[in-house]
């Protein structure tokens, strides 16, 4: 139970979605676990969460039989048409971030099968739909399991450089500040560093280490209405 109730939370707190949503959050693995059918779902609940659950229930039994590498394009493509309600997409997404967040205890051949499946199909997924946040830590997430040493070092060194990054923001963030100021502008800086996964495909297209990566933090301008 531990995990449907977590993927609805997520539905609920970090993608936002209401209570129809929830319910088939909760339901989503019924079908495929257990003897209770689709038309017992619409009996107990209603024919719309009924249709959801069906939907994520189509969605795991063809990605059993995924070969990511080759056919991520065309199950992206299906994924978005083996329902006409989003919903199920999200959902889904919900699903796997939580896979993701728990499975350190998993073989590692397992774990390397799960990260790579999500940096083709789910992450990319995320992105599409907009869901920045999710398609972020998926990404992550996804490198701690692919590439676990270089993951490693870029944490280290995102926490070593954490100075580096403070002073950088301010030293950057003055002049704006000093010119929206004089300007009488409502306005919000914030700072942050740049994604694990991001640093790492820089690293990756320019050929250089960690260290010779420039752009590592990146910063906000939110302007407020009076």
């Amino acid at each position: 139970i531990n995990h449907p109730i977590a993927v609805a939370k997520i539905v609920a707190s970090e993608i936002g979605l209401g209570a129809t949503s929830i319910a088939a959050a909760l339901l989503h693995d019924v079908v495929e676990d257990t003897p209770i059918t689709v038309e017992d779902i619409e009996r107990l609940f209603n024919p719309k969460v009924a249709q959801m659950v069906e939907g994520l229930t189509k969605i795991s039994l063809v990605q059993k039989d995924l070969n990511a590498s080759v056919q991520a394009e065309n199950f992206r493509k299906m994924l978005l048409t083996i329902s006409d309600d989003v919903r199920v997409i999200l959902i889904k997404l919900a699903d796997r971030l939580h896979n993701m967040r728990t499975m350190q205890s998993m073989p590692a051949h397992k774990q390397l099968k799960i990260a790579s499946e999500t940096l083709f199909i789910y992450a990319p997924l995320a992105h599409r739909l907009g869901l920045y946040n999710i398609k972020t830590e998926l990404e992550d997430l996804g490198l701690k399991y692919t590439e676990p040493e270089v993951y490693l070092d870029i944490v280290t060194g995102m926490k070593e450089s954490k100075e580096e990054q403070d002073r950088y923001i301010q030293t950057f963030s003055e002049p704006i500040k000093a010119s929206l100021d004089k300007e009488g502008v409502k306005y919000q800086i914030r700072g942050r560093s740049k994604s694990i996964f991001s640093i790492r495909r820089k690293m990756r297209n320019q050929s250089v280490t960690f260290d010779e990566v420039y752009d590592k933090f990146a910063i906000r301008i939110i302007y407020k209405s009076n």
